[in-house]
C-alpha cells in the first residue's frame, strides 16, 4: 500500500506549483504584472484552442459565474477580449488582445527557459522521459468506476456526474 505522500497526483501538483511560480518570476522580471494562477489556468486553455467560458469552467472546476469575473477582471487588464461566438449568438468567446498575446509570447519564452533549468537538475534522461510521459502518452479515457463492471464499492443513490476530459 502507497504511503499517504506516495501518490503521482501529489507530485504533479507540486511540480504545477513549481512551474507556475517559475514562470510568474520570469514575467516579472520581463516586467510583466502577476496574473493569478487562475488567470495563467485560463491563459494556457484559451492557447489550447478552449475559448468558450462555459468550458473554461469545466475545465478548471468552477463556476461559470467565477470564470465570468475573472474574465471580466482579465479584459479590464487588457489580457483579453470577449467577442460574440459565430456558432451561438448568446455566447461570447475569449481571444487575446494584443497585450495578453504580448504576455503569452513572453511566458513562451519563460517557459522554454524553465524546461531548460529542468533538464539540467533532473538531467536529460529523466527530463525527456517526464516529457514523454506527460506528452506523447495518450492515458486513455478518464477512469470513471462507474463505467467498470469492477466495483470496489456499493454504489451510491447519490450520483456525480463525471467531469469531462480536459
Amino acid at each position: 500500500m502507497a504511503k499517504q505522500f506516495d501518490y503521482l497526483m501529489r507530485g504533479l501538483l507540486h511540480a504545477f506549483y513549481w512551474m507556475d511560480e517559475s514562470l510568474q518570476n520570469h514575467l516579472r522580471a520581463s516586467g510583466w504584472p502577476r496574473v493569478s494562477r487562475t488567470q495563467s489556468m485560463i491563459m494556457v486553455n484559451v492557447s489550447d484552442g478552449i475559448t468558450r467560458p462555459v468550458d473554461l469552467a469545466r475545465n478548471l472546476g468552477i463556476s461559470r459565474q467565477a470564470v465570468q469575473q475573472v474574465l471580466a477582471d482579465m479584459e479590464e487588464q487588457g489580457l483579453i477580449t470577449l467577442v460574440p461566438d459565430p456558432d451561438d449568438a448568446r455566447a461570447k468567446i475569449v481571444r487575446f488582445s494584443p497585450r495578453g498575446k504580448g504576455i503569452v509570447d513572453a511566458a513562451l519564452r519563460a517557459i522554454a527557459s524553465i524546461e531548460r533549468e529542468l533538464e539540467k537538475r533532473l538531467g536529460k534522461q529523466l527530463f525527456v522521459q517526464l516529457k514523454r510521459a506527460l506528452l506523447e502518452r495518450d492515458w486513455g479515457e478518464v477512469v470513471d468506476p462507474s463505467r467498470t463492471s469492477e466495483k470496489t464499492r456499493p454504489s451510491s443513490s447519490r450520483r456525480v456526474s463525471a467531469r469531462r476530459r480536459a
